[in-house]
């Protein structure tokens, strides 16, 4: 009898950023979505559609990660899918969600929550640099 499988690896930029609670034993929940493109040819153009899926990543990883999991910045994600069941007025529901395992950082997009202040002093040094009078003590000529 063969195993069963249940593998899903997405690359995607998050649609916001990523909310960490703490269930009541003590374990961190980190919470998030992310938009994966694809193109499909639609007659003679072809078209970017947007798919988008619920994150949960749990434990340490959830909380050393979360200050990096802002809107926009692009991960990579490996994980299982889940199915939660429940009933609605009388009606069945399901939602399926990523249980993440693993996530990467890649580039583009985001930062730290605190990086858009960190961002803002630099500009405000180099300002104040641009602006002081320094002289010119170096000579034009590198000696090496």
């Amino acid at each position: 009898m063969a195993a069963n499988l249940n593998v899903v690896v997405l690359i995607g930029r998050l649609t916001r950023d990523a909310e960490l609670k703490y269930i009541s034993s003590g374990i961190a929940v980190s919470k998030f979505a992310i938009a994966v493109n694809r193109r499909k040819r639609s007659g003679e153009q072809w078209v970017d559609e947007t798919d988008f899926f619920d994150i949960t990543l749990w434990g340490k990883t959830a909380e050393t990660l979360n200050q990096y999991l802002v809107k926009g910045k692009e991960i990579g994600v490996e994980g299982e899918l889940r199915q939660s069941r429940w009933e609605q007025d009388g009606q069945p529901r399901s939602r399926v969600e990523i249980h993440a395992k693993n996530i990467q950082l890649l580039g583009g997009g985001g930062g730290t929550r605190t990086e858009s202040n960190q961002n803002d002093n630099q500009k405000q040094s180099f300002d104040r640099f641009q602006k002081e009078e320094y002289s010119n003590d170096f000579e034009d000529d590198i000696p090496f």
